[in-house]
């Protein structure tokens, strides 16, 4: 089954979005990048073009499911709920194409990534760049997006292998 990830990196202001592919258990970068949302000063309107944007992606891209980042600890409780809504914008899109959606916390995605859930964003881009093989300069949203992705599918991967284990075990 041929699986298209489309991770997100969501922000009220920058939100970042990776594709990533798995062919023959080789991870591909199909495409990524931000979608800046600094010049739209209505919130609702910006909660409308992430909405669009990752609608215009699914349909471009033929992403077969999405993983987003779960909201962190705000010290901020206004600055969480517009994570939230940024997040329910893009969960909206996918919804629309009937996607499976899988949330993981920034610890879970650097674990999944690079083996050390406390890493710094610095060491995750140079992981994602070396995994993907990108050698251009990239925002840390949009290497941000594309570590969800690769999480996404190394869980993803991991838990079909132990359900294959699982299942042998009991035969």
């Amino acid at each position: 089954m041929k699986r298209r990830v489309l991770g997100i990196d969501p922000g009220s202001r920058i939100t970042g979005y990776g594709i990533v592919e798995e062919i023959n258990h080789q991870l591909i970068p199909v495409t990524y990048g931000v979608c800046t949302l600094t010049h739209i000063l209505e919130f609702p309107k910006r909660l409308k073009e992430i909405y669009e944007r990752i609608d215009d992606l699914i349909h471009q891209y033929k992403a077969t499911e999405m993983a987003i980042e779960n909201i962190f600890y705000a010290k901020n409780v206004k600055s969480a709920v517009k994570l939230g809504h940024a997040r329910g914008a893009a969960m909206i899109a996918a919804a629309k194409y009937d996607l499976n959606v899988s949330e993981y916390d920034a610890t879970q995605i650097k674990q999944a990534v690079l083996g050390y859930g406390r890493s710094s964003k610095e060491q995750i881009q140079k992981m994602v760049f070396t995994i993907l093989g990108i050698r251009e300069e990239l925002a840390y949203d949009a290497t941000d997006a594309l570590a969800v992705a690769i999480c996404h599918l190394n869980t993803q991967r991991y838990k079909e292998v132990v359900d294959r284990h699982d299942w042998m075990l009991k035969r």
